[in-house]
């Protein structure tokens, strides 16, 4: 047997494997077997480069770099979704449909995955390249990042199959969810918030090795082609399973709306015994004719609809309400209450937001309340049972002291939340500006986690977030699961964040009411930290989108001693204090121009565009309004945009127009 047959015969045994293994969950090796025989034709392709295969098994295990995700057309649009609440809507839609339809029709209902959407591009029955969903016109080409995942097959099990595209979802399962947030907090990182969001942000890792160590799968549900092969929607489903597709067998042909309701109520009871998460059922006409007959409007498939299951509720008794504090000294009451099993989870607190809320409500301890779960994510609740109330019950009074230091509370004009202003003390509040100043959107130091920093503050090696760059080794060896080389991989972080840009620095500073885009409008405008210092109340309200409230917060950050003394500390360490050359704005001939991109372009990125617009005054927006300005249209522009832009006569111009008007 020749080397090119060995190679072969080895990558079709594996992808077979694969098939089984991930998709029909009925393995035909052992894993030991399988890293044999992998490991084996990793070293007969090393040798033999001559016959690389993009599509191999061995390029499951990632480890390709992307720094820029490359914005690719989609070859058919992504189109979202009506949403529907009741049988009611359903129905209706129905009734718009046959107002278009004659004859029978047949409805596919599908489980609505809770992911994020991908397009998969095959040509010659083998995989060449996957993109988000991005605005339904284009995404990002994330093609390295999705061979990674094992339920995406390489090259299909059907050797007549063609070129078309097949869309669906990348989902993480639940369990696997919960086994790699065990692992973070194991290793001291903060915990991802809900497998969705998890999901969708693995796509975007720039190292494919990462994104290998996610328990991703891929679950397809639409076929888009151009022959005609594909004469129905349950026919898509039936030849995705066919051609090596990992496809949910829990999908339905049905003939009527109510045999539709029948199967949204059934996984509205049952959908929590599902590996994955679903928010609903998507509805479709069967009949592809049918399908292109309806067509599309400005948004949606006519043809098409999305049932999104309500919230559950579940009833519980409020046993007592305590007090946190946050970086800004801001108070937020907590219920906690009775543990209630709650869309799969048990839930046993609740933010109460403020003093506001609690009075509005009327919630006292010993109420009986009901609680859902907003988006099936943050418990919330939503209603006090009076009926069931002691009538010797009083109203709740909100705490005048800060729960943590003792301070008095205040309440600002205008504003909802409390406030604990002992601000230098205030153990929560010190802990809770060092973990914002660290965190991925400010510092992004690497090895410090929230854990670490309060062992570090209970320790009293910090105090505040300048006394990070003061940090040693030797500092840290004697804390709790911090050997030398967690010690080192720390040190080391601290010493790489002096390379963050001055908006993230400013933004990291913890300033009220300065978030990451009024950060990047500050220094923009005033280059550096010294000039920002310095400004009037009416020189910061005359920067773009920086209000009354802004402007009085940073004066105020700027009067205080301690942040004076802090920022000098910084200064000494080497951050970055003043804009990169690249940044500065450059002019203001865009000044109150307001513009719109859409399309691929030649002479910058769609991300580079952006930034030349505002560099040179203007306003970038996502969406076309009548206030727009102007959309600068690239190749490929989104044709609904264009339809738009031109019913609100909306000036459309070319890449070559833009560099025109800023030259």
């Amino acid at each position: 047997m020749s080397i090119k047959e060995q190679i072969e015969n080895l990558r079709s045994e594996l992808h077979k494997h694969n098939y089984n293994y991930y998709v029909l969950d009925d393995p035909t090796l052992t894993d030991y077997e399988f890293d044999l025989k992998l490991n084996e034709l990793k070293k007969l392709e090393e040798f033999h480069p001559e016959f690389y295969d993009f599509n191999s098994p061995s390029v499951r295990v990632g480890g390709e770099i992307t720094k820029n995700f490359k914005t690719v057309v989609h070859n058919t649009p992504m189109y979202s979704l009506d949403n529907s609440y009741t049988i009611e809507d359903l129905y209706d839609w129905e009734k718009r449909i046959r107002k278009i339809i004659e004859g029978e029709i047949k409805f596919t209902c599908e489980l609505k995955y809770d992911g994020a959407s991908i397009s998969l591009s095959y040509i010659d029955g083998k995989f060449v390249k996957a993109i988000t969903r991005g605005d339904g016109i284009q995404g990002d080409d994330v093609t390295a990042n999705i061979k990674t995942i094992p339920t995406v097959p390489l090259i299909l099990r059907n050797d007549n199959v063609k070129d078309f595209d097949i869309r669906g979802e990348i989902v993480m399962p639940i369990d696997g969810f919960k086994k790699l947030n065990a692992k973070r907090v194991l290793n001291g990182e903060e915990p991802f918030k809900n497998p969705r969001n998890t999901a969708s942000g693995s796509l975007k890792l720039q190292d494919s090795k990462e994104v290998s160590k996610r328990p991703l799968e891929c679950l397809l549900y639409s076929i888009v082609e151009k022959t005609g092969m594909i004469k129905s929607q349950y026919q898509s489903l039936e030849s995705a399973k066919e051609w090596g597709f990992n496809v949910s067998p829990h999908s339905a042909l049905v003939k009527t709306i109510q045999e539709v309701y029948d199967f949204v109520s059934h996984w509205e009871s049952n959908r929590y015994s599902l590996p994955f998460e679903i928010d609903g059922i998507v509805i479709k006409v069967n009949d592809i004719d049918q399908q292109n007959e309806l067509g599309f409007t400005s948004k949606f498939p006519r043809w098409a609809i999305a049932y999104k299951f309500k919230p559950e509720q579940s009833s519980t008794v409020l046993k007592s309400i305590t007090y946190q504090v946050g970086r800004t000294g801001s108070i937020t009451p907590v219920a906690n209450f009775e543990p209630i099993d709650l869309a799969g989870t048990v839930v046993k607190r609740a933010s109460l937001h403020n003093s506001d809320f609690i009075k509005k409500m009327d919630i006292r301890i010993n109420d009986h309340v009901y609680v859902e779960k907003g988006g099936d994510i943050i418990p919330k609740i939503v209603k006090v049972d009076v009926s069931k109330r002691d009538h010797l019950s009083t109203e709740t009074e909100f705490i005048l002291n800060c729960p943590e230091c003792g301070s008095e509370l205040k309440k600002i004009d205008g504003e909802a939340n409390h406030y604990c202003i002992n601000s230098t003390l205030c153990l929560p509040q010190v802990s809770g500006r060092i973990q914002h100043f660290i965190s991925r959107k400010a510092m992004d130091i690497d090895g410090l986690g929230a854990e670490t920093v309060n062992l570090l503050v209970e320790n009293k090696l910090i105090n505040n977030y300048s006394d990070i760059y003061n940090l040693r080794v030797e500092d840290l060896l004697g804390l709790e699961r911090m050997a030398e080389k967690s010690s080192e991989n720390l040190i080391n972080g601290v010493l790489m964040s002096k390379k963050i840009s001055f908006d993230r620095v400013l933004y990291a500073l913890g300033i009220r009411h300065v978030g990451v885009t009024v950060a990047k409008k500050l220094a923009q405008h005033y280059n550096n930290i010294d000039a920002l210092m310095c400004a009037s109340y009416e020189d910061l309200e005359s920067v773009d989108e920086i209000g009354g409230k802004i402007a009085e917060s940073i004066i105020s950050f700027f009067n205080t001693q301690e942040n004076l003394m802090i920022i000098n500390n910084l200064k000494f360490y080497g951050l970055n204090f003043e804009i990169d050359a690249s940044q500065v704005v450059k002019s203001s001939k865009l000044k109150n121009k307001l513009f719109v991109v859409s399309g691929v372009f030649s002479k910058f990125s769609r991300d580079d565009l952006k930034l030349e617009i505002e560099k040179n005054g203007g306003k970038v927006k996502s969406s076309i309004s009548s206030k727009t300005n102007y959309v600068i249209a690239g190749d490929k522009m989104g044709p609904s945009k264009k339809i738009k832009a031109e019913s609100l006569g909306v000036n459309i111009i070319s890449e070559d127009d833009f560099v025109k008007m800023i030259n």
